[in-house]
């Protein structure tokens, strides 16, 4: 019987099966070995210091510091704006904190009324976990070491030194420089998704208003950090200011101002209500800008309660508005030199006559002149402040002359001056009224009456502090249409000067002219500012232009002496001035919100005791003023050889 055949094939096949599966999983095996290693050595070599930085970041805490604000100095590096040292409560809200029980004890320890307290357990209970929460700010010594003691069995209490923004000059640089506040969730929300962390700290301040405002960002600098152990729970456990990363402080900013001069002006103002402006004639620098009423810039940064916001918005003098950058005024008789700039450009001639008879009979009705003046010439016109001649002038040129003078000299500008606020006025013309009016076409076209007002600085014109001592800088200047500079220097960087600018559009004698006029307003006898204007600094002379606005019609009225009226129905008193005159350096504007009658009454007093503080400081004035008295003439005496018989002084000098 034959054997049976033996077949391997099937076993083969299993096997070949087989010894591919092995394969197979065992490369598989090897490449997830060979990834898993590469992944090790990945996070030991290549990512070890990255989680290394996350372990220590379990084991230190990091809490942001914000940093010294910037320093805002005068033109002299006197300090406007600096910081001071503020002991401050805070509590950061944690896990199982009984706010209550904690607020109740800190009211134990420091003085918190129950406004206060009802107030800050709302805020605490709305801030995000960690996030510190202002309890006390400004503690004195006493309090400030009764809470460290305490701190140990208070959870989330920190009593801590800071800095707090302060204001030396209190009010006489609050409008110009403006002032800080705490940040509002408007301020969030504007600075989008993902705000500077430093937003939220609660000793962080940002800028409000003028220069704190515009320069907020170089005035920040750059937030710190301090470093702390902590636990599991996130406690501090010690410090660890080898870790500290130390803030960058702000930029400096340094205005063109001049502390002296900014003081003094805030002070002649005493309780009036109104403006004054200087400039250097030379340069453009601003030296002074003050509104007045002011107010304590000091408060806002600790923040106004209610009533107090309240009573400084309603008083009627209006604290709270810049009255040198924002608030209009009609310009009154200081708009005349810009009126008779446009009569010499349209070819009035100067010497020619016009009679004054204390008014003018024009389109059915007398305008009034404050004075009977008799025949004036254009010198005259402007040292008595004639009305007659330049209602008459302004007739005869029209209002696209005068409009075209006044733009040259400054007037309807909003300037660069590197803080908002300013409004541009208005300076009419034919063109400006047809677009005002255009839903009344009746009222398009200019009437010739109108030209009357127009003359002598009412009606439509409307002005502000700035813009006059624009003016009367360009005007003092002679040559160059001159710009206002307030900000000299950012971080050191200077900024462009005033005097960078093209020329006037007046030839010199034209110019000569009106300022001779002026000249004579302060130094002749006869002049609306004489006694008012005399600086008593020997040769050294003021030349000025009294204004006066009025707020009512007197048509009706028996007498415009304004005494007995409401403060609100009284005439706006205006000056502006330049000085020296025979080579000029400062110019300065007075506004006196209804002042009363005359722009001499009020404006220029306060106009001569400003600009007496910028030329005593003037080195160059000053030599000036203090150089010896001449010799007397005693006839020629041989040197070294005294004369036979004693010589008298001459009568008035000192013996």
């Amino acid at each position: 019987m034959a054997e049976p055949s033996i077949f391997f094939s099937e076993v083969n096949e299993r096997q070949g099966v087989f010894h591919r599966r092995a394969f197979l999983m065992g490369g598989l095996a090897g490449i997830g070995l060979t990834a898993l290693a590469g992944r090790l050595a990945y996070l030991q070599l290549v990512q070890a210091q990255r989680y290394q930085k996350l372990a220590a970041g379990n084991q230190f805490n990091f809490q942001l510091v914000p940093p010294p604000r910037g320093l805002i100095l005068d033109r002299n590096g006197v300090s406007l704006a600096s910081n001071r040292p503020n002991f401050r409560l805070l509590v950061a809200r944690d896990r199982g904190m009984d706010i209550d029980k904690t607020v109740d004890e800190l009211a134990q320890l420091v003085p918190l009324g129950p406004d206060h307290i009802e107030r800050l357990k709302k805020d605490i209970k709305r801030a995000p976990l960690k996030q510190p929460v202002s309890v006390m700010e400004d503690m004195t010594w006493e309090e400030f070491s009764r809470v460290n003691i305490r701190a140990p069995e208070l959870p989330g209490v920190t009593a801590d030194m800071g800095e707090v923004r302060v204001y030396p000059f209190g009010g006489a640089f609050a409008h110009v420089i403006g002032y800080v506040a705490k940040v509002s969730d408007r301020d969030l929300a504007a600075a989008g998704p993902n705000p500077d962390p430093v937003l939220l700290n609660p000793g962080f301040r940002i800028g409000r208003q003028g220069v704190e405002r515009a320069f907020d960002s170089p005035l920040r600098g750059r937030a710190g950090a301090t470093k702390a152990e902590v636990d599991a729970a996130g406690r501090v456990v010690k410090m660890d200011p080898g870790g500290d990363i130390p803030a960058t402080a702000g930029k400096e900013v340094r205005l063109t101002l001049d502390a002296d001069i900014q003081n003094r002006a805030l002070e002649v103002m005493g309780n009036e209500s109104g403006a004054i402006v200087m400039m250097d004639c030379r340069t453009g620098d601003v030296l002074c800008m003050v509104s007045a009423p002011s107010f304590d810039a000091n408060r806002f940064v600790r923040g106004l309660t209610t009533p107090e916001y309240k009573a400084l918005a309603e008083y009627e003098r209006r604290p709270l508005l810049d009255k040198a950058l924002t608030g209009l005024f009609p310009a009154g008789s200081t708009f005349k030199p810009t009126v008779a700039l446009a009569a010499l450009s349209a070819g009035v001639d100067p010497a020619a006559h016009v009679v004054c008879n204390g008014g003018w009979y024009f389109g059915g009705r007398t305008f009034r002149c404050w004075g009977r003046h008799g025949a004036q010439d254009m010198h005259n016109a402007i040292k008595n402040s004639c009305d007659v001649y330049f209602y008459q002038t302004a007739v005869r040129i029209g209002p696209d002359k005068i409009a075209a003078a006044a733009e040259a000299m400054g007037f309807n500008h909003e300037f660069d001056i590197g803080i908002s606020g300013q409004k541009k006025g208005t300076i009419p013309s034919t063109a400006w009224k047809k677009a005002y009016f255009k839903s009344n076409p009746a009222n398009q076209k200019w009437f010739p009456g109108e030209s009357l007002s127009y003359g002598i600085g009412q009606g439509y014109v409307q002005v502000n502090a700035l813009q006059l001592a624009v003016m009367t800088a360009r005007l003092a200047n002679g040559r160059k249409a001159l710009n206002p500079r307030l900000i000299k220097s950012v971080g050191g960087v200077d900024q462009p000067r005033g005097d960078a600018a093209p020329d006037l559009p007046f030839p010199h004698e034209h110019l000569e002219i009106v300022r001779a006029g002026m000249a004579a307003v302060a130094n002749d006898a006869s002049g609306t500012a004489y006694r008012q204007s005399q600086l008593g600094l020997g040769e050294v002379k003021m030349a000025g232009k009294t204004g006066t606005a009025q707020v009512r019609s007197y048509d009706n009225a028996a007498s415009r002496n304004s005494a007995s009226v409401q403060w609100k129905l009284k005439d706006h008193n205006l000056f502006v001035a330049f000085a020296p005159v025979d080579d000029p350096r400062y110019a300065v504007s007075v506004i006196i919100e209804h002042g009363g009658l005359g722009g001499g009454t009020a404006g220029a007093p306060r106009a001569r005791e400003v600009m007496r503080v910028a030329l005593l400081k003037d080195p160059e004035v000053r030599a000036r003023i203090e150089q010896p008295l001449p010799l007397p003439e005693i006839g020629d005496i041989a040197e070294g050889v005294a004369p036979n018989d004693a010589v008298a002084a001459p009568s008035g000098l000192p013996t």
